[in-house]
Order: structure tokens, then C-alpha cells, then sequence
């Protein structure tokens, strides 16, 4: 019984190593553990950026820097699981290169309107824009999932009776 729940663990601690990038090139000497950390610190200082830019929404400089401060560091995050350069490789995937660029480039055009413009109501638009963009990114990492919500954003705003 033993051995073959330790060998159990054994397996389970090496799948672990492969979906948390084990080999990441010699580019990253953490372990799983300082990994899980790194993910998780940087995740909820994302987060936390993004709700307390909430906060100074009236600053719109303030506001864009914070938030998407936050959502670079959330979206980052996942570079500790990963490693850097397979972050980056999955990104530009040709399956979510269109949302990585939409994504970035709401994030580029959010910053324009806060930091340049000093719009109040264009960095708002922007950052809609961006969570959008965030969003469909994010459903590119769940098997049929924009084709779902494809489908679901047809049948609602169907004006057919």
C-alpha cells in the first residue's frame, strides 16, 4: 500500500514539474514552490492595483496607470508558471495572436488617453475596450469557449422576433 501511494505522489509531483514549466531552459532557477508564490503574490498585487484604481477614477492618469498596472501584473503572473520566454511563445500562439495584439493595443491606447489626452471619458471607453480585449484572450485558454460565447452574444443580440 505504501509504495504504490508514494509512487502515486512521485507521479503526481512530476506532472506538477511539467505543467509548471520544469524545464524552462535554464532560464529560471525557482521551485514549484517559490513559483506557486511568485503567482500568486503577483496576482493579487494585480488585482489589488485594479480595484484601488477604482478608487481615483476621477484622476484619469491615476486611474489608467493603476489599472493597467494591474492587469499587466495579473497577465504576468502566469510567467512564473510558465517561465518568461514559453509566456511569451503561448501568447502570440497564432490561435490568441489576434487578442494579445487587441489586448496590448487597448493597453497602449488607454495609457494615450489618460496620460496625453487627459480624457476622462476615452480612457473609461479604453479600458472597456481592454477588459473586452482581456477577456477574449482569456476564453482562447478554454477548449471552445469563445466559439460558446460567440454563439451566445448572436442569439442575444438577435433583433429577430
Amino acid at each position: 500500500m505504501w509504495k504504490i501511494s508514494r509512487s502515486l505522489l512521485e507521479d503526481n509531483e512530476e506532472q506538477e514539474e511539467s505543467l509548471l514549466g520544469g524545464d524552462s531552459g535554464g532560464l529560471c532557477s525557482l521551485s514549484t514552490t517559490q513559483r506557486l508564490y511568485g503567482f500568486a503574490a503577483c496576482l493579487v498585487a494585480g488585482l489589488a492595483c485594479m480595484i484601488l484604481s477604482m478608487i481615483v477614477f476621477a484622476k484619469p492618469i491615476k486611474f489608467a496607470v493603476l489599472f493597467t498596472f494591474g492587469n499587466l501584473l495579473a497577465v504576468g503572473s502566469t510567467a512564473f508558471l510558465l517561465g518568461p520566454a514559453q509566456q511569451m511563445e503561448i501568447m502570440f500562439d497564432p490561435v490568441r495572436v489576434f487578442a494579445t495584439a487587441i489586448y496590448l493595443g487597448c493597453v497602449v491606447i488607454a495609457l494615450i488617453c489618460a496620460l496625453l489626452i487627459h480624457s476622462k471619458v476615452l480612457t473609461l471607453i479604453a479600458i472597456i475596450i481592454e477588459i473586452g480585449a482581456l477577456i477574449w484572450y482569456s476564453l482562447s485558454y478554454i477548449p471552445f469557449a469563445r466559439r460558446m460565447v460567440s454563439e451566445l452574444m448572436i442569439r442575444l443580440c438577435d433583433t429577430e422576433l
